[in-house]
């Protein structure tokens, strides 16, 4: 089976036919990944959601050559996965922020910069530039511990972003934060991407959060996980309303039910593999 964006578009990733297999041929062999295939055309968000365990992070780590596939093939703007890491050609953040406490805000955000050798003033202007940009230039002289968790994700997006990079790896970034807070970043991480245009892959356990953010939700199977279905998401621009709508409660139903293995009725929010 193959899991295709749209044939006109271009690729920000394709997995073809991708294996991962954790000590193979070795006692205590697990397979991760089997035969997973899935294109992501640029400026799409598309998260993945499946059970704990089905290798929704393991496929997102494999993307960012942070782990081999075992088999298959994986390209990254047209580059191999190892190329377009050394490239840069991705930012990444995951569920915790992960800034460095003796650093402030805005030295937190030049640190890939700083890293690819950019003089001072011009990695502290691009910092500045991306802290404006996720509303929180006033405390770029803090330190994290000074700010809430919610805006600690917001420094470690506008890190990830550093070095503008076309895709966005994203692994359960909201999820040690509350509700409320939760549903705010999810519409700044909107805004982001409509600000950027960057494409973007969203590891969730959360049904609503990947319905609301997402242009297609990728479902897995328990492992060994593979791509059961694609849920298509038309919800347009999402404001205040788009939780209370018609079309946003079938998006959540179609999802929900794929994760249990019952194809949804919904052919208008629906797309099983190779349909899209």
């Amino acid at each position: 089976m193959t899991a295709t964006a749209p044939a006109t578009a271009r690729s920000a990733v394709h997995a073809e036919g991708v294996w991962k297999i954790f000590n193979e041929g070795q006692p205590g062999e697990v397979t991760a990944l089997q035969d997973v295939t899935l294109d992501v055309a640029e400026g799409e968000f598309v998260s993945l959601i499946g059970p704990s365990g089905c290798g929704k992070s393991t496929l997102l780590r494999v993307i960012a050559d942070l782990t081999h596939a075992t088999r298959g093939d994986m390209q990254v703007a047209g580059l191999s996965a190892a190329q377009a890491r050394q490239e840069q050609k991705y930012g990444m953040a995951f569920q915790q922020a992960a800034l460095f406490d003796w650093r402030t805000v805005r030295r937190n955000v030049e640190l890939p910069l700083e890293l690819q050798g950019w003089d001072k003033a011009r990695r502290s202007a691009r910092a500045m530039e991306l802290l404006e940009m996720v509303q929180l230039a006033d405390f770029a002289d803090h330190r994290p511990w000074e700010l809430s968790g919610g805006m600690q994700q917001r420094v470690a997006i506008a890190r990830s972003l550093a070095v503008d990079p076309p895709l966005l790896l994203m692994d359960e970034p909201f999820g040690a934060l509350d509700e409320m807070t939760r549903e705010r970043m999810q519409n700044e991480l909107l805004r982001i991407r409509r600000e950027t245009g960057k494409s973007i892959i969203f590891v969730t356990h959360s049904i609503p959060e990947a319905v609301y953010l997402s242009d297609r939700v990728v479902v897995m199977s328990p492992r060994p996980g593979r791509i059961t279905e694609i849920v298509p998401i038309s919800l347009g621009e999402r404001t205040e309303d788009t939780r209370e709508a018609e079309e946003f409660y079938a998006g959540v139903t179609a999802v929900r039910e794929a994760l249990r293995g019952h194809p949804h009725d919904g052919s208008s929010v629906r797309a099983r593999v190779g349909e899209v």
